[in-house]
């Protein structure tokens, strides 16, 4: 055995809070998940967890004193060395939390919170498309833009916790749609899957013309199933995002000089029509001539409760 006793890995998204037992030989052994509710605030999502936990541990015949820690990731700004939740934008109530020590006084064992693009980007370091790497930068494109960075083979948190966020760093600043990070003009809010209706609708006001104006849901996948039929406003909208997306990588490989970029989230599925343009505009702006690699997440299915179980197991 790598370790002795059980590890629970917890992925908390806007849409569903999955939850992942391992032994101590990381194998999975028990897997469940529920809808997420987003209207809860800190401590009653915190009570769902602890209820789901103990619900866990006693179908599989397990008591407190067999689990070596839990491990949780939230999409969340949060200060990572107190398990400190600042603000979370998908579910807005869970602000202001000293979530960690509040489940830990619930349960007590080794309680780990991070940002759930640190922990996308340590279980595919350790477990995907990043292995045998030395650095590596995992960018999630799905409904928000965020990355992790693996520097050195260990995660670069920086001073409080939430280094990574790059979809927040500012592409037009003060101009363009106003994210939820209070800002206008962040690379979010012009390509991230939350912002495309926005922008499907602001075209479409200013006459063009689209199959997306019969659509009541103007959301990615609509947007790609338009594409596919050479719909102008949708190659325009994909356009949009494989350009702020390429300028994105691309100054966070002039910062950081890591060469290789592997993408997860649920804009993936636009393939080369998003990616391909996004590498082909990235070589635009790139005139070193060395190798940089752009790979898709291997881990697609359980990413998170992976990489949340990894962040006990170190």
């Amino acid at each position: 055995m790598l370790h002795s006793g059980y590890v629970i890995g917890i992925d908390a998204g806007g849409t569903k809070v999955a939850y992942g037992l391992f032994n101590g030989d990381r194998v999975l052994v028990d897997r469940f998940q529920h809808p997420t509710d987003i209207a809860a605030d800190g401590p009653a999502f915190s009570d769902g967890i602890v209820h789901t936990i103990h619900e866990m541990l006693n179908r599989n015949g397990l008591g407190i004193k067999q689990l070596k820690g839990i491990g949780i990731c939230m999409p969340s700004f949060l200060l990572f060395d107190e398990g400190y939740v600042f603000m979370t934008s998908a579910m807005t109530n869970i602000k202001d939390f000293a979530m960690r020590d509040y489940i830990a006084q619930r349960l007590p064992v080794r309680i780990v919170l991070d940002n759930d693009s640190n922990v996308a980007a340590l279980a595919e370091y350790r477990h995907g498309a990043g292995r045998g790497s030395k650095h590596m930068v995992y960018v999630a494109t799905s409904t928000g833009i965020g990355s992790g960075i693996i520097i050195d083979g260990k995660l670069f948190r920086g001073s409080y916790g939430w280094a990574g966020e790059c979809g927040h760093m500012l592409a037009t600043p003060d101009e363009g749609v106003l994210c939820g990070c209070r800002n206008r003009g962040c690379f979010m809010s012009y390509a991230a899957g939350r912002y495309v209706p926005q922008h499907v609708e602001a075209r479409l006001k200013a006459g063009a013309k689209s199959v997306l104006s019969a659509t009541e849901n103007k959301d990615c996948t609509n947007v790609l199933k338009a594409y596919t039929q050479n719909d102008p406003l949708a190659v325009e909208i994909v356009e949009q995002m494989a350009h702020y997306l390429a300028v994105c990588i691309f100054n966070i490989y002039q910062l950081l000089n890591i060469n290789l970029f592997v993408f997860g989230g649920g804009l993936v599925n636009f393939g080369e029509a998003l990616f391909g343009r996004m590498r082909t505009e990235f070589d635009k702006y790139n005139h070193i001539p060395q190798p940089v690699y752009f790979r898709f997440a291997e881990l697609v299915k359980d990413f998170g409760i992976i990489g949340a179980a990894e962040l006990i197991f170190d």
